[in-house]
């Protein structure tokens, strides 16, 4: 049985995998044995950018021999009200939490069609399920429509073997979302809706992700994983 936990030998790649969870998600991969290519304005790749991903992806399956999994996990916020959000920075949103995963992943499935098959994982969120504690509508627009477009990859690459899930996590404490922890008040609300008294860490976040690119996972897709404390119980 330890086998089906595996993803030893696997050829990996991770968006946004410099910082927060898509580093804690690299540092899970290499720990159990995959290869990990990151793809991250910090390595070289804006993956808003179509034509950069296709290249990058391209050199990663030529060294590699392929591409089995793929974490769309880069995203970016704008916690505005709807009234003061801009145009651009609502675009700039959907841009890279939306657009970009659409985008990765289309890329990504002809080198995983000549493995025989692989895994999609993407970043959603409970803002995906929830209208939120705080206004970020392009935010919150942005990952429900994650939620629907793992479901409809999902059936769209079930026959060629490609399985599409999502993990959907509650407030971690990462850059991302450094301007709620430095405030007692805002942190003290978040708890207000944290069942279990304890937020999840970036490596829960990436156990759950990794975890759905093992043979365990090799009958689920299409389903958005919560990793919320008990956030949306109520």
């Amino acid at each position: 049985m330890q086998g089906i936990f595996q993803v030893r030998g696997k050829v990996a790649v991770v968006t946004g995998g410099a910082s927060g969870i898509g580093a804690a998600t690299v540092r899970l991969f290499e720990q159990c044995g995959a290869r990990v290519a990151v793809l991250d304005l910090r390595t070289g790749c804006d993956v808003t950018n179509e034509a950069q991903v296709r290249q990058h992806l391209a050199e990663v399956a030529a060294e590699q021999g392929g591409i089995d999994i793929l974490v769309n996990n880069a995203g970016r916020a704008a916690r505005k009200p709807a009234l003061e959000l801009s145009r651009e920075e609502w675009q700039s949103v959907v841009d890279l939490n939306l657009t970009a995963v659409f985008t990765c992943s289309r890329s990504a499935v002809p080198h995983m069609k000549k493995r025989g098959g692989g895994a999609i994982v993407n970043l959603a969120s409970i803002m995906g399920f929830s209208g939120g504690i705080f206004p970020n509508a392009s935010y919150q627009a942005t990952k429900g429509a994650v939620v629907n477009l793992t479901r409809a990859l999902a059936l769209e690459w079930a026959a060629d073997n490609i399985r599409v899930n999502a993990v959907a996590p509650t407030f971690v404490r990462t850059d991302l979302t450094a301007p709620i922890f430095t405030s007692p008040e805002l942190e003290q609300r978040v708890m207000q809706h944290t069942p279990l008294g304890r937020l999840p860490e970036p490596e829960e976040i990436a156990a759950a992700i990794v975890y759905l690119c093992t043979p365990a996972a090799r009958c689920i897709t299409g389903i958005t994983l919560p990793v919320d404390s008990g956030f949306l119980a109520r």
